[in-house]
């Protein structure tokens, strides 16, 4: 699920503060902005340095590496680190506060932030160690800067980081439009028109298009374009199995159900995981989104009331992370054991050892043509004879959409989020139990084109009629087996499609509620519109005459879902 605010999600990182309060901070502290950092390839990087008066020692550093400047406010955010007794730094990408044609996004920051920090150890003020923290975009800087860390880098608190290439500038190969707005905003490009998404859907002009359409070539939007797959162009941003296996630095891990940038963020996790045999990692995880995994979670969050005990500062557990490390004080208490997470609904915490310790069984349910009501059957039970559910997509009409995202955890319809949708429904459950972890499953369909992008969203239809968003799954058919290389479909032969990057997410389910499963081919104003024709995805147009056959899918009853649980609690998951 891709949230409205998820439009703003690499944007707000670092809390701006008032103006007037920047000169009280001259008064305790001493404050260097515009510091000039010399690279050996030449580059120079501008950074804030923010140390409090009175300190006539070396203390360690605090790096926050971003490619955001917020004005004043940066000084600020570089003075909370600094009131906890560290040195505060805060460096910006290449380019950003010196010369933004020189920006490019993700490819010199690991690198960068290496010499950075360097740079820190040396000076007089520190004492040789550095931390890294931060989320988003800063978040995917400490992996990259992880692939080969220098030595005075003694920790990183990455936060809903992204990876590049994996969930964006697209998810699981379906580029995402709010990512060009974002290329526009930090080349400091004229304002996108407000309607641009809407203008380009309506119009059936190729993807590649948008930047023309808003005013402005892009050369950060276009050469994302020339790279769909997940190539080496991506993977060389982020550690190899070799580097993850290498890594000794302990790390703290923070990040939401609800952050757009999940799988991303959990990707990071499980490959070090995977491939570190003595993994010094702890997550920690609950119901919260790009922003509250970074700070403070909302008390109610896309209208749903979070538990209590989920109400956790995350910005100050990094501190106290930071002070654990960097100068032997107590472990956070939280950090009971490696995979630490919240159950939404039980208002409990869980730890556990490892991502795949979270649950112990799964359930199985398919998506089957029977009715259930003005719907179709999620059964429990395997298809006893063949069927299918047939859809028509017709691109060149743009009088109606597919929605892909669900604007609200908790909704008391599925109209908005369920638009020209297949909606599959389970019976009730005769006992409460909790999900947890990352649903996965198999669509098995036919198609008369050569590709198709889908859309699998998972809610939990609750007793009192309300509907709680679970989980999605976002995917183009033609990489779902391996998303560095794209196969195309065969039309008319029936395809095993995999469903296996849903966020991950932990919840009780009442008894009486039913799962409940929205199935779409994406047409949307928000993402590129893929038509099947087996071209590169962002040259596809009405125009080009690729919508003259309207895509017919057949959704065969042996696909499926398969729900995450615990043993104990699945024993009791019986459907009436």
């Amino acid at each position: 699920m891709r949230y409205l605010c998820v439009l703003l999600a690499f944007a707000l990182i670092a809390s701006a503060a008032p103006a007037a309060s920047v000169p009280r901070l001259h008064q305790a502290y001493i404050v260097q902005d515009s510091v000039l950092i010399k690279l050996p390839d030449g580059a120079t990087l501008s950074a804030i340095i923010v140390r409090k008066k009175g300190t006539h020692r070396p203390l360690p550093a605090t790096l926050f590496f971003t490619p955001y400047y917020q004005g004043k406010g940066d000084i600020v955010f570089a003075k909370a680190p600094a009131k906890r007794g560290f040195v505060g730094v805060v460096v910006y990408s290449r380019g950003i506060r010196t010369n933004v044609k020189n920006f490019a996004p993700y490819v010199h920051d690991g690198e960068d932030a290496r010499e950075v920090i360097e740079w820190i150890a040396h000076q007089p003020w520190c004492d040789g160690k550095v931390a890294m923290f931060g989320g988003s975009y800063v978040g995917f800087v400490q992996w990259s800067v992880a692939k080969d860390p220098p030595p005075a880098l003694k920790t990183i608190v990455p936060q809903v980081a992204i990876m590049p290439g994996f969930d964006v500038p697209m998810e699981n190969n379906v580029f995402q439009s709010y990512q060009f707005v974002w290329a526009n905003n930090i080349l400091d490009y004229p304002h996108v028109p407000k309607d641009l998404y809407g203008r380009w859907y309506r119009s059936g002009v190729p993807y590649r298009t948008l930047d023309q359409l808003a005013g402005k070539p892009n050369r950060i939007f276009q050469q994302w374009l020339d790279h769909p797959a997940y190539s080496a162009y991506w993977q060389s941003l982020v550690p190899t199995p070799e580097q993850y296996a290498d890594m000794k630095i302990p790390i703290l891990v923070t990040d939401g159900y609800y952050d757009g940038s999940n799988i991303g963020s959990m990707q990071y996790v499980r490959q070090y995981l995977r491939f570190n045999k003595h993994p010094d990692l702890y997550l920690v995880i609950g119901p919260y989104d790009h922003f509250g995994a970074q700070r403070s979670p909302q008390p109610v969050l896309q209208g749903y009331p979070i538990d209590s005990v989920a109400k956790i500062n995350l910005r100050e557990l990094t501190y106290a992370w930071l002070a654990y490390v960097l100068k032997g004080g107590e472990k956070p208490a939280i950090l009971k054991n490696r995979i630490n997470y919240e159950v939404m609904g039980a208002n409990a915490w869980r730890h556990v050892s490892a991502l795949h310790a979270m649950h112990d069984d799964t359930l199985k349910f398919y998506l089957t043509p029977t009715r259930n009501g003005k719907n179709h059957l999620l059964d429990s039970r395997p298809p006893t004879q063949g069927g299918h559910l047939a859809e028509t997509v017709d691109f060149r009409d743009r009088t109606t959409q597919n929605n892909y995202y669900t604007p609200s955890i908790l909704s008391d319809d599925l109209a908005s989020s369920a638009s020209h949708s297949l909606v599959f429904v389970s019976q009730p459950f005769e006992h409460a139990f909790s999900i947890d972890g990352s649903f996965s499953g198999r669509l098995i369909a036919s198609i008369n084109k050569r590709d198709m992008d889908f859309y699998v969203s998972i809610y939990e239809l609750m007793p009192n009629g309300k509907y709680f968003y679970l989980a999605h799954d976002l995917g183009r058919a033609s990489y779902a087996d391996n998303r560095t290389r794209r196969e195309l479909l065969v039309p008319g032969k029936k395809t095993d499609i995999p469903l296996a990057n849903t966020n991950i997410v932990s919840r009780r389910i009442s008894e009486g509620s039913r799962l409940v499963v929205v199935l779409n081919v994406n047409k949307n104003p928000y993402m590129e519109i893929n038509y099947g024709t087996g071209k590169p995805v962002a040259e596809e147009s009405i125009k080009n005459k690729d919508a003259a056959q309207s895509l017919h899918v057949d959704w065969y009853s042996d696909s499926y879902i398969t729900v995450p649980v615990i043993r104990k609690a699945s024993s009791q998951a019986q459907i009436r």
